[in-house]
């Protein structure tokens, strides 16, 4: 059942039952089974299904950090599509927090350095700064090879992005700040000239 027809039928049974009074509605059978495939089907679309995370726990071993991954993966790759079907900025941005504090294995830190390559290569959206921490939780000599090739491109969002997230590796106590970022790019813009 589609997130959108189990909401309506969760909100149907809730207006149908709402003369019963707080109480008894929600010991409403039929307004609780309506409730309960509502969250089901959100359990399992996106972004609805990554919302919440492991309560008190490690993200690493929570079941929903591949939809977390893939959630990230699809606006990254597909960032017109996922604009369109499950365009959720304050969403991506949490994810991308959580991500860069889970611990890391190597098959998710794998992934997450896939995920900052595909970034600094594209023209820059919404939150893509927080992959910076990203980055700093991921950094490896793989990770600088990447990001140094995409600095040497021909692309100037490629050089600028992948620029910036280099020389904020070398600085770890450098803040990821608006300000630091148009500082930066200024210093830039003036090297060019």
């Amino acid at each position: 059942m589609k997130v959108t027809d189990a909401l309506a039928r969760s909100n149907e049974m809730w207006l149908l039952t709402r003369p019963l009074g707080a109480d008894e509605q929600y010991r409403e059978p039929a307004f609780l089974q309506a409730r309960r495939r509502h969250q089901q089907a959100q359990r399992r679309s996106l972004p609805d299904g990554v919302w919440g995370g492991p309560v008190g726990g490690d993200l690493a071993t929570w079941p929903g950090l591949p939809y977390v991954l893939l959630f990230l993966e699809w606006e990254a790759r597909y960032p017109l599509e996922w604009t369109q079907h499950a365009k959720a900025w304050g969403t991506k941005r949490s994810l991308i927090r959580k991500v860069a504090r889970a611990r890391q294995e190597e098959a998710i830190k794998a992934k997450l350095t896939d995920l900052v390559e595909i970034v600094v290569h594209r023209a820059y959206r919404c939150k893509d700064r927080e992959y910076v921490r990203v980055a700093r939780a991921v950094d490896s000599a793989d990770l600088r090879g990447r990001l140094g090739r995409a600095a040497d491109s021909d692309s100037p969002w490629a050089r600028c992005h992948a620029g910036y997230v280099l020389w904020l590796l070398d600085r770890p106590d450098l803040p990821n700040t608006r300000h630091v970022w148009q500082t930066w790019v200024a210093g830039e813009a003036a090297a060019l000239m």
